[in-house]
């Protein structure tokens, strides 16, 4: 049985005063029937693990670069984000894809350094509206898996994010019906190259617009085993109660 997770990404946003943020978050979740990982801006990496210490938060990077260090003024390598307490990375997420120009060849050289590293790849896939429009949907997710997920990968070094670009911050989200025809697509094409260990134990998370309002109906969706949260991460009581919708969706596995 996978177990749950449930992901906030905090994007450009998050000073040292929102890591209250945090402690408010671990108090109404002591003992956590999922997964929960923050991902902040790389300034609070570190603040935000000591923070979390004594807790079952993890704390994850935005970012990485495919070196493990050099010439690269203002990127964050792997290592780094590692010896800061960083257990995670995002990769992949499509601001990153549209507003610098990254292809699946990034993506996949970035997981690389980041299992070189020891990190969990947390990579993003997803389709534009003109995709979606097209239906075009599935051989676009097919073509970022195949690109941008690295063959040395594991059932817990990856997980997978399912992000249609089209519902991110946009307050629409697809179809349970969509939903379920992505991950379950994920799923098999998983299987099929990994086989059924790896292929079947990986997690799939759902991002788009994600709020407490619309999460346990998500949550219900085949092969959804949680969510990659945006907007409605940065405040714990927003972020706590789509956890708890998480908590009580069925295991999946």
């Amino acid at each position: 049985m996978r177990r749950k997770l449930a992901a906030g990404n905090w994007k450009m946003n998050g000073l040292k005063a929102d890591l209250a943020e945090v402690a408010a978050l671990t108090a109404a979740h002591p003992a956590p029937g999922t997964d929960i990982l923050l991902c902040p801006p790389a300034t609070l990496i570190a603040p935000m693990v000591a923070a979390a210490q004594g807790s079952a938060l993890a704390v994850g990077g935005q970012d990485c670069h495919a070196a493990a260090a050099g010439a690269h003024t203002g990127d964050v390598s792997a290592p780094m984000l590692a010896d800061a307490g960083a257990t995670h990375v995002i990769l992949g997420h499509s601001e990153r894809r549209q507003d610098h120009d990254e292809h699946n060849e990034h993506v996949r050289a970035k997981a690389n350094a980041a299992l070189a590293a020891g990190l969990v790849c947390v990579i993003c896939v997803g389709e534009s509206e003109a995709e979606r429009d097209a239906a075009n949907t599935l051989d676009i997710i097919g073509g970022q898996l195949s690109g941008s997920i690295p063959d040395g990968v594991t059932g817990h070094s990856l997980v997978v994010a399912y992000e249609p670009i089209w519902a991110i911050g946009t307050g629409r989200t697809p179809t349970l019906d969509q939903i379920g025809e992505v991950h379950d697509f994920i799923r098999m094409r998983l299987e099929r190259r990994f086989g059924p260990g790896i292929g079947r134990s990986t997690r799939l998370l759902y991002g788009g617009s994600v709020k407490p309002a619309n999460a346990a109906e998500i949550f219900a969706v085949s092969n959804v085993d949680g969510a990659l949260v945006g907007g409605a991460s940065l405040k714990a009581s927003d972020f706590s109660a789509i956890i708890t919708a998480l908590e009580a969706a069925p295991t999946q596995g």
